[in-house]
């Protein structure tokens, strides 16, 4: 039985240049996520209150197991470039808004 996972990264500071250059090779391999036993439900860019400015990333992801998760995350592009400071991975609930299911 599969369940969701919320994926917390913070960038490194001063990172945005590498964020900037990776950007399109992490959202090619996002929506490559099916032949990885993971299927991405949303993702983006957190942002800096102050500007704008993209400093981190918030997906939630469905899979078996939360080690399918853990292979995916090293596989991503970001994590090769060492743009994340910290990453942080949760089993979620998602109740209200699934399209899924009704609350």
């Amino acid at each position: 039985m599969s369940r969701y996972y919320a994926i917390f990264a913070t960038d490194k500071p001063g990172m945005s240049a590498v964020r900037e250059r990776v950007r399109p090779a992490h959202r090619a391999y996002l929506r490559s996520a099916d032949r990885h036993r993971v299927l991405v439900r949303l993702g983006g860019p957190t942002l800096d209150v102050s500007d704008d400015a993209m400093n981190g990333t918030l997906l939630v992801i469905e899979a078996e197991h939360i080690e399918d998760v853990e292979r995916f995350l090293h596989g991503d592009p970001y994590m090769h470039a060492g743009l994340f400071e910290r990453v942080e991975v949760r089993p979620w609930d998602w109740s209200l808004g699934n399209p899924e299911r009704r609350v």
